[in-house]
């Protein structure tokens, strides 16, 4: 069975920084594409990141500057370093993949659990 599994949130000071990281496992065959989103209380889930097999990235402008995606494709993993994280940055962060299981050549997307990150004084 595919699973996502995030880590890296916590509670940090306005100004800090944090490291996600989301390890994908199981009978993988590709990932063509991984990303990061967040859903803030009492909003909808939005896209933060996105990074292609071959590395293309997209942000949302709210992180634009401040967050950066990126992946190890040898070990399955996608990455979001975050900088200059503001109150309004926190959220539930779910990384998201659309990939191939060995088992069948149609593409699927995955979610993670999700990791909090809180940024607050």
């Amino acid at each position: 069975q595919v699973q996502l599994v995030e880590s890296g949130g916590g509670l940090v000071q306005p100004g800090g920084s944090l490291r996600l990281s989301c390890a994908a496992s199981g009978s993988i065959a590709s990932i063509s594409y991984m990303a990061w989103y967040r859903q803030a209380p009492g909003k909808q889930r939005e896209l933060v990141a996105e990074i292609t097999d071959i590395g293309t990235t997209n942000s949302a402008d709210s992180v634009k500057g401040r967050f950066t995606i990126s992946r190890d494709n040898a070990k399955n993993r996608v990455y979001l370093q975050m900088n200059s994280l503001k109150p309004e940055d926190t959220a539930v962060y779910y990384c998201n993949a659309v990939l191939q299981e060995v088992s069948g050549g149609a593409n699927f997307r995955y979610w993670g659990q999700g990791t909090q990150v809180t940024v607050s004084s």
